[in-house]
């Protein structure tokens, strides 16, 4: 069954992944619709409103009545409406659960398990292994609210017909609506703004992927449904980096850019572990965009802003 021309509905699509995803599915072909409270301004989606393939409805994940509605309408569910991040969890305790995993139950329930659901989880949720590689059977014990949450969320989609989980690397690219948050973004915001930064944690490692690969791949899984029934690591494997290396990348492009190491802090997700993305390679997908593809996009964009924003 392939699900080309089909119409997809994406929940929190005016996000930071979700602006660059629906705009690669209208070039690709598809009808979309999103259903999004943006708390921002201006909307990350308003260039997208001139195509008649776009619709927009402004609504809460968490209202069912809306939810039924929309998905009377669609064939393709790509749920992106989530509390992002160890720390804005931490900040919104209270919501944390209820929008990253009660949603995903409830729109689970209702929805007909003919139509095809493409999650985006996270790899912060392995067991920590700093020798080992984590591929896809490595074990699981998350230990951030974030990390559980969307844990939970992957087993009840897995555990139904129709699903995919992709466990995404840390993110990275300019977006219509961008984070500062992000390994990468936070790392060379630091370096255009204040020249210097406080590293913890330099030994480190994690992995890296472009957004617009992500979003690349969401829609390979859309278009080869033999991938059903599985989660798969989505990351780069040439960006399996230390803290410090990637500090030392970007140095590479920023010369002036001061590091300095003190173990002042340390990481909610304790994320250190190499990742193969070996099973999505196997399935015919493999991220293009390179991490220097990235530093020098995202100089550019900061460098672009004049009076940097904190977002």
């Amino acid at each position: 069954m392939m699900y080309m021309g089909k119409h997809v509905l994406v929940t929190g699509g005016a996000g930071y992944i979700g602006s660059i995803l629906c705009e690669h599915l209208l070039d690709a072909g598809y009808e979309v619709s999103v259903l999004d409270k943006p708390t921002h301004q201006p909307n990350s989606l308003f260039h997208l409103c001139n195509n008649p393939n776009f619709n927009f409805t402004y609504g809460d994940v968490l209202d069912e009545s809306i939810i039924k509605k929309l998905l009377k309408l669609v064939d393709i569910i790509v749920p992106l409406a989530a509390i992002v991040g160890a720390p804005a969890c931490k900040r919104d305790a209270f919501l944390a659960r209820p929008i990253n995993s009660n949603s995903i139950s409830m729109l689970n329930a209702i929805r007909s398990k003919d139509q095809l659901v493409v999650f985006t989880s996270t790899n912060s949720g392995y067991k920590v292994d700093p020798e080992g590689i984590c591929t896809e059977d490595t074990p699981i014990e998350p230990i951030s609210l974030y990390a559980k949450t969307k844990v939970e969320a992957e087993s009840v989609l897995l555990n139904s017909p129709n699903t995919i989980s992709l466990r995404l690397a840390s993110v990275f690219g300019m977006s219509p609506k961008m984070r500062l948050d992000l390994l990468l973004h936070n790392f060379i915001y630091e370096a255009i703004t204040k020249g210097y930064l406080v590293l913890f944690e330099k030994d480190f490692n994690r992995n890296y992927i472009h957004v617009r690969d992500v979003a690349d791949c969401i829609i390979h899984c859309i278009e080869n449904p033999q991938m059903v029934g599985m989660a798969y690591n989505v990351g780069l494997d040439s960006a399996n980096l230390t803290k410090q290396e990637l500090a030392l990348k970007i140095k590479e492009y920023i010369p002036n850019f001061y590091i300095h190491y003190a173990d002042i802090n340390s990481d909610m997700d304790k994320r250190n572990y190499i990742i193969s993305n070996q099973r999505l390679r196997e399935a015919g997908f493999e991220a293009k965009r390179t991490l220097d593809d990235g530093i020098k996009e995202l100089i550019k964009g900061f460098s672009s802003m004049g009076s940097l924003p904190t977002w």
